[in-house]
């Protein structure tokens, strides 16, 4: 697979089906853990039932990193989690009750967001401030539609004002610093691919140039391929 077409947690994928099913579910769980973090810092205002979290964030780079599949099965293994009585959600809540109520919607909106995040960077949308802005922006729309909709089945017309507009301000921030670091991290990526004895070399030597021979596999079941220089 070229470069171009890979996310983040494809580049030290294993090749070997055993290995590559255990990787995938360790970044699906690990994943599911971090958003479940994020959920813990949070700023409750007097007038919205809808906390401040650093979820959103995490949600949208989750689907960048890990790609569509991975993306969207980690948001549906963090909705299990909550479901199944862990505390997962924001200040430790969790059960079928609060996902249920006025904020469900978002956390619904969580599976759609990385799975469309996740689709757009796997096609290189994450390589450039321009279309990484883009990417985010779309999985952001994803979360506000499912969220709005459900908080408007609460607070009526009065839904854009509780669950948008305080919020617009540290979500533009958050899509700035994402647009900014998933494009420097792939800069980084190919920067010290030119230099052979790098350790990122060892680890991931990626073929950047299509071919279509299969890749020689190593003992280990890492595959034996190329970085372009």
């Amino acid at each position: 697979m070229n470069l171009r077409t890979k996310t983040y947690a494809d580049i030290l994928r294993p090749v070997a089906r055993p290995a590559a099913w255990a990787y995938d579910a360790s970044l699906v769980v690990g994943a599911s853990l971090v958003v479940a973090l994020s959920a813990q810092v949070a700023i409750r205002l007097p007038f919205s039932p809808v906390p401040i979290t650093g979820q959103t964030l995490a949600v949208l780079l989750v689907g960048a990193l890990l790609g569509s599949r991975r993306g969207a099965m980690s948001m549906l293994a963090y909705l299990a989690q909550g479901i199944a009585g862990l505390p997962v959600f924001a200040q430790g809540a969790s059960d079928i009750a609060y996902l249920a109520g006025p904020t469900g919607g978002y956390l619904i909106g969580f599976v759609a967001a990385a799975y469309i995040t996740g689709w757009l960077a796997e096609r290189g949308w994450d390589r450039h401030v321009g279309t990484t802005t883009l990417a985010m922006l779309a999985g952001s729309l994803a979360i506000y539609a499912c969220g709005l909709s459900w908080l408007s089945l609460y607070a009526g017309r009065q839904a854009i004002a509780l669950g948008l507009l305080p919020y617009a301000a540290g979500d533009v921030l958050k899509l700035a610093l994402a647009a900014l670091s998933l494009p420097a991290g792939w800069k980084l990526i190919r920067k010290c691919s030119t230099g052979a004895a790098h350790p990122l070399t060892l680890l991931a030597r990626v073929r950047c140039a299509s071919s279509d021979s299969p890749p020689q596999h190593r003992p280990n079941g890492l595959p034996d391929v190329h970085l372009v220089g």
